[in-house]
């Protein structure tokens, strides 16, 4: 017999529990409608009749009374949103949908337990054997890009028979559990191209607030490929979309046990929650709400250390004169993409009435920092790049300028532009022009690289990375982005 542990947190509500059988009908039949004399028949049709409505009543209890037990354990009937072609997946069953261009996302119900030895996740069942067909995924979310597919760790995810006693005796005693949860667990990986931020939250954090949301923070997360600065870094997120740590799948050797597991994250589309495909029509809005609550109580420490030391430097609170003016921050970049004349634009955008600050992120910044900066914002200014990600830190109706250097107008508005404007942020592109791009110095007008931009382009990735994005800066021509500049001020005085 397996010994199960409940892991119970301080504070944790009781589950409640909905008993789902069937219940009884007893009755009579009233008779002051029917006289002594009436034909046996009629009384037998009548009777029959009434213990029909009983029937129907009492299947249609039993269904709204299990709908709502799995309501009431936060699961609810997510698959249709989460992996479409397992909704119904019944108990004791691995499905996985594999339709999806982005993801494949596979559901097990029942007894599930991990072996990270053999990279396996287990579900012992009794179903017959003709149905145990073992399944094999990569829990990350660009499937479609072989390249960065064949660096990710696969799972298998393997059906076991609870009652082969060869399987535990094989086995010597690994699948028994050492940690029980109550909870269902999500699986995904934290390895392709994680180190980016722009990857870092598209193919992570928000397909992990799209498939796991609908369960209020009671879910575990087991992390393949996992990292100790991934977590420190994203933590205060991951823990408003679970109450419990996450489990290292490789680097924890017990086995972990769980009623229920999603493998896989959905994905909708670029820095985006698609609303018609979520529970409860949950929007980016939504996500941008959990980033709010993650990181407010750190930000709240952080504008006490300022007014402190403003007070202890000027005499005065350091929001005295920010606040008069519409605040504009410009993300700032060194090496590629670089703003060559950044202290004028800052002089420029400080004519015009804004309160500027520059923003030079780096890889070791704390995220509650950058979202403090850009949460208190009325206009971001960057130039196209990974860092432009950080717009989901702006608030709605906030502005977001975009400089968009030649070579680089797909990306830009895919990737940045058309997810900001689904955010309801006021969004302004500025493609340079050949001029403004310091290509245009090194190859001279007539190149086809400054010509014809896309003649390079559709050549793949690879071509537009090395010219485009590695080798290019940016030279603003300040007349020509005055205009720009000054409709957002404009646009955040009326706001303001």
């Amino acid at each position: 017999m397996v010994q199960y542990q409940r892991l119970i947190r301080k504070g944790e509500k009781l589950r409640v529990s909905v008993n789902e059988k069937g219940g009884s009908f007893a009755g009579t039949v009233a008779g002051g409608g029917f006289s002594k004399t009436a034909k046996p028949k009629i009384i037998l049709v009548l009777f029959l009749s009434f213990l029909s409505c009983c029937y129907i009543f009492s299947f249609s209890s039993f269904s709204l009374l299990n709908a709502f037990s799995r309501e009431a354990q936060g699961i609810g009937p997510y698959e249709q949103f989460i992996a479409p072609l397992c909704s119904g997946t019944s108990n004791g069953t691995i499905c996985c949908d594999r339709a999806g261009f982005r993801s494949d996302v596979c559901i097990m119900k029942g007894d599930v337990r991990t072996n990270s030895a053999s990279s396996s996740v287990f579900l012992f069942t009794s179903l017959p054997k003709k149905t145990n067909i073992s399944q094999n995924i990569k829990p990350y979310t660009r499937k479609w890009e072989t390249s960065v597919m064949q660096t990710v760790q696969g799972l298998n995810l393997v059906y076991r028979d609870q009652n082969d006693s060869s399987v535990s005796e094989s086995d010597d005693g690994h699948n028994i559990c050492d940690v029980f949860y109550d909870v269902p667990a999500v699986f995904f990986s934290t390895g392709g191209y994680t180190g980016n931020v722009y990857h870092e939250f598209n193919d992570g954090i928000i397909p992990l607030f799209i498939t796991s949301q609908h369960f209020n923070k009671k879910v575990v997360f087991v992390i393949v490929e996992y990292h100790s600065w991934w977590v420190m870094k994203y933590g205060d997120i991951v823990s408003q979309l679970s109450y419990y740590p996450p489990v290292d799948f490789n680097g924890d050797k017990r086995t972990h046990c769980f009623k229920e597991a999603i493998v896989g994250l959905k994905i909708h589309d670029e820095l985006t929650v698609d609303s018609s495909l979520m529970l409860g029509n949950k929007t980016i809005l939504d996500f941008r709400n959990v980033l709010d609550r993650a990181y407010w109580p750190r930000i709240r420490g952080l504008i006490q250390e300022e007014e402190l030391e403003a007070v202890n430097k000027t005499g005065k609170s350091v929001g005295e004169d920010r606040f008069k003016k519409p605040k504009l921050v410009i993300l700032s970049r060194h090496g590629s993409r670089e703003i060559l004349n950044e202290s004028l634009l800052v002089a420029l955008a400080e004519g015009i009435g804004f309160f500027v600050e520059v923003l030079r992120p780096d890889k070791t910044t704390e995220l509650a920092k950058i979202y403090r900066c850009l949460n208190s914002s009325n206009v971001m200014i960057g130039v196209h790049g990974a860092a432009m990600t950080h717009f989901l830190f702006l608030k709605p109706k906030a502005v977001f300028i975009q400089i968009i250097p030649i070579g680089t107008e797909w990306a830009a508005e895919t990737y940045y532009g058309k997810p900001a404007k689904k955010m309801g942020l006021k969004y302004i592109s500025y493609k340079i022009k050949p001029k403004e791009s310091s290509l245009y110095d090194e190859y001279g007008k007539d190149d086809p690289i400054i010509r014809d931009p896309k003649s390079f382009t559709r050549k793949g990735w690879d071509y537009t990375k090395k010219i485009y994005l590695e080798r290019q800066n940016v030279k603003l021509d300040l007349k020509r982005f005055k205009k720009p500049l000054s409709r957002a001020y404009d646009f955040s005085m009326k706001r303001i």
